[in-house]
């Protein structure tokens, strides 16, 4: 029987792979789940490392501890796939929504409650709240009230509550009630930024059943190898998620890296492809892949590898695509020309 217990994983016990999801914890690997959740009279608790407004995506982003991916490229991994943080119960993230919401200076519909959205709004250079006159290509639609000072820089308060950082969507309770909390008690949104690994058919349910509006789901790969090699996981559940997070009434948005020697033109092509078929409306950004964690051998995509990667998705017939993390890429006027010649300004 405590073999049983030591043994227990939710995605184990509705018929999946566990995660590859130890993390450190006073010297020793745990399970993240062990790590980072607990119960204490029947009251949840989820190990949370900061919660702040963040940029650019303009809402506010609450960062876990723990995660059941063990990506090399993890720029989180400190906290991530380290017992980091504070422990919060659902009220307590209540709370900090209740704090965020009296700050709000832009009120979303709900089909663009994604981080993709937040480009479209404002670009968060600060330049009318120091300058007082905009910047050249700034969307221009928002008043100067409207943009406010964050740890993270400048740019609008959007109603939206994101969990980010670890993901350990796997045990969905904790998102459950703070999202049920959330909807109940505020007016505003609730999305997660995930990497898939948890959101099976059961646990869709009951995330659709709290209230929570929207996933922006990071794909790190297409092909099978080096998704196991990078992550710790396969994706072949994952690559089927589009289609059934929107059959089931979700908001979605889908983010890839281009890594060079492993993630390049072809993976995001056939990534695009999966998309497609689910909606050719689904936003999707292809950020720029930068050396961190186990990674630093690596070296950044050219401006060259992104257009040309851009280019190949938009040809699957995918219209909502995005280049992000420029400043990776764009290290000379020459750069930003080739990327003004080759690419919709709207699009990054």
């Amino acid at each position: 029987m405590e073999k049983e217990k030591k043994d227990f994983c939710r995605l184990k016990s509705q018929g999946f792979r566990m995660g590859s999801c130890l993390v450190e914890s006073d010297g020793k690997k745990v399970h993240a789940c062990k790590a980072t959740l607990k119960m204490e009279k029947n009251q949840i608790f989820r190990l949370i490392t900061s919660i702040h407004l963040s940029r650019p995506e303009n809402y506010l982003s609450i960062y876990q501890s723990g995660c059941n991916f063990s990506c090399k490229k993890c720029h989180s991994w400190y906290f991530s796939k380290v017992r980091d943080g504070t422990w919060y119960s659902p009220e307590d993230i209540l709370d900090e929504a209740k704090k965020y919401e009296k700050n709000v200076t832009l009120t979303e519909p709900r089909e663009r409650v994604t981080a993709w959205h937040a480009h479209d709004s404002c670009h968060c250079c600060g330049s009318c709240v120091i300058n007082n006159e905009q910047s050249p290509g700034c969307p221009g639609v928002l008043p100067r009230e409207s943009v406010v000072l964050s740890p993270q820089g400048f740019g609008p308060a959007r109603d939206i509550v994101a969990f980010t950082g670890g993901d350990i969507t796997c045990c969905p309770e904790f998102y459950c009630e703070c999202a049920k909390l959330i909807k109940a008690q505020t007016n505003l949104k609730v999305l997660i930024e995930t990497n898939g690994y948890g959101l099976t058919d059961e646990n869709l349910l009951l995330l659709k059943e709290s209230g929570v509006d929207s996933f922006w789901l990071d794909i790190k790969a297409f092909d099978k190898k080096n998704h196991k090699w990078l992550t710790g996981c396969s994706n072949e559940e994952i690559l089927e998620l589009p289609e059934k997070i929107l059959e089931s009434g979700f908001v979605l948005e889908v983010l890839s890296l281009y890594i060079p020697g492993l993630v390049e033109t072809y993976d995001l092509e056939q990534i695009a492809t999966v998309l497609v078929k689910a909606d050719p409306e689904i936003p999707f950004t292809i950020l720029a892949f930068f050396p961190e964690y186990k990674m630093k051998d690596y070296s950044n995509p050219t401006v060259q590898n992104m257009v040309e990667a851009y280019k190949m998705c938009k040809k699957t017939g995918l219209r909502n695509i995005r280049l992000g993390n420029l400043g990776v890429f764009i290290t000379s006027a020459e750069d930003l020309e080739f990327l003004r010649n080759n690419v919709d300004q709207k699009d990054f």
